[in-house]
Parts: structure tokens; sequence; C-alpha cells
């Protein structure tokens, strides 16, 4: 009986052994696709420093480009985004646009979203190079990526065509965004740990939106200017966040008053809600599979 069970125990071990071997073995593929990446494009200059943009081209290209936004704490690092983050997207076919900003204080907030403008029109100028079409552009970001995710969601629209550079003629709009716990009212932050209750900036951004914006009068402007849910209109393309219900830093509302104020007007907003998770979750790799899903359908 004993030598019975040991037998038993040793093919069980050996069972999940190979399992364990297997699920490694379709993970490793699956987060290593195939892929070719043009690196350090500028895409515009800002104090001095070139702002560059990163394409990630998959094997098989289906003409959607996904701008993601570099971006945490409105700060901006090209070496930290890396192309098997984006393996479902790369799977599905879409190109991926890296888009890397200069980072606060060192730029304001304001010029941050200037510049992220200034990204999706290059990209649609040079949509052809990349094998993208130039209407089939989503954007994708998380908190300080997902705020200027939708900042361009909200206010992207025509450029000048005056302009003497060509691609400040091109449009900023884009036709899809899928964002994670965005900031969507800078003038109301509710129960977040970054609200001081004096109707001032976040506290830990008080130098990042400019010396005007110490002033609180201006910072009414400036804060309305830079806050997505003021900016909503008819033209909103479709919009999908992910937010969960514990997270102090960018509380649900934020996300909840945006999808209140957009069906107001009309319009729906996709809202995942993830109980318990904070400012980020272990499975955020599974919903980024179901928002490269959901860009492919609303991106066809």
């Amino acid at each position: 009986m004993l030598r019975r069970l040991s037998r038993l125990a040793l093919r069980l071990l050996l069972a999940l052994v190979v399992l364990a071997a297997v699920l490694f073995g379709v993970g490793w593929w699956y987060f290593h696709p195939e892929f070719t990446v043009t690196p350090g494009i500028v895409y515009t200059h800002r104090h001095g420093h070139d702002l560059t943009l990163d394409v990630v081209r998959p094997a098989h290209p289906n003409g959607i480009g996904i701008l993601v936004m570099n971006s945490g704490r409105w700060k901006s690092d090209p070496k930290k985004f890396q192309p098997w983050l984006a393996s479902s997207f790369l799977r599905q076919g879409h190109t991926i646009i890296a888009v890397n900003h200069l980072s606060q204080p060192e730029a304001t907030i304001q010029e941050t979203v200037e510049d992220v403008h200034r990204a999706v029109r290059f990209v649609r100028h040079h949509a052809k190079d990349y094998d993208i079409h130039p209407n089939r552009l989503g954007v994708f970001g998380g908190s300080s990526g997902g705020h200027l995710s939708l900042m361009l969601a909200t206010r992207g629209g025509p450029g000048d065509p005056n302009a003497p550079d060509p691609v400040d003629r091109e449009s900023s709009a884009v036709q899809a965004a899928t964002v994670f716990y965005p900031v969507t009212d800078l003038l109301n932050l509710g129960p977040s740990t970054e609200n001081l209750n004096d109707g001032g900036p976040p506290k830990s951004f008080r130098k990042s939106f400019g010396p005007k914006a110490a002033d609180l009068n201006e910072w009414k402007v400036i804060g309305r200017d830079v806050s997505p849910i003021f900016h909503i209109t008819q033209a909103l393309p479709p919009v999908l966040i992910a937010h969960g219900d514990a997270d102090t830093l960018v509380p649900l509302e934020q996300s909840t008053r945006f999808k209140q104020r957009a069906a107001e007007l009309g319009h729906e907003v996709a809202l995942t809600i993830r109980p318990g998770q904070k400012h980020g979750w272990p499975t955020m790799i599974w919903d980024a599979h179901l928002f490269a899903g959901w860009f492919t359908e609303r991106l066809r």
C-alpha cells in the first residue's frame, strides 16, 4: 500500500511538473510575439529636449494603430516601455506607438497635453510609413497616461490648415480610447489622498502646472482646461475604462462621474469596476488583453 501511494504521489508530482513546464512554455510564447521596433523617432521638441516615440510593428499588421501614453505621475521614461507588455495588441495585429513626453515639472502638464496632441498629428501624418490607417487610431494609458488619453479623446480635433509644418495641419482626434484609473477632473479631487481640500492642485503636483496655478483663480482656469470631464462633446469616440473601487489615489468617482457626464450628452462610456483593487492590480495584463479585443471591434 505504501509503495502504491508513493508511486501515485510521484506520478502526480511529475504531472504537475509537466503541466508547469507547458504553462511556462505557452506563457513565454505568448509574451514573445514576432515584431520589429523602430525606436527614438523624434516627433517634437520641448525645452531643448527631443521628444520621441517608438513604433512597434506586429508580424501581420491589420492597419490599426494604438498610441500608448508612456506616462506615470506625468513622468515619462522611454526605457520603461517594454513591447512584451503589448503582446495582446501585437498578436491581434495592432501596431503600437509608445509616446514619450518630457516629465513634470520640467514640462508643465499643459505643455505635455500639447505635446501628445502633436504626437497624434505626427503619427497620422506618417501613417503610411507605419502601415496603419490614419483614421483607425486608438489611445491607451493608465493613471496620468489615462488622463492624457482622455484629453486626446475629448479635445482631439482638426489641425491648423495654415500651419507651415504639414504635421500641424493634421487632426489630433483618436477613434477609440482604453484607460486604467484615469484622472478626469482636477478641480474636484473628491476623497483622493492628493486632495488638500483647499481648492488647489493635487498636493504632490503643486509645481507641475506652472507658477500661475498657485493662484486659485488662475487654477480654476488651468484645472478646467486640462480636465477631460469638462470637454466631452458629441464627437467623443468610444471609451473603455477599468478602475478599482479601492483606489485612494485616483478614486473610482473620477471614472463614474466621467461616465455620467458622457451619458448626459448621449454617449455610453464602458466602465469595468474591479472590486477591492487599488491603483493597479495583478491581473491588469488580462484587462489589457480585453482592451486589445475591444480595439479590434471598434477600429475595424
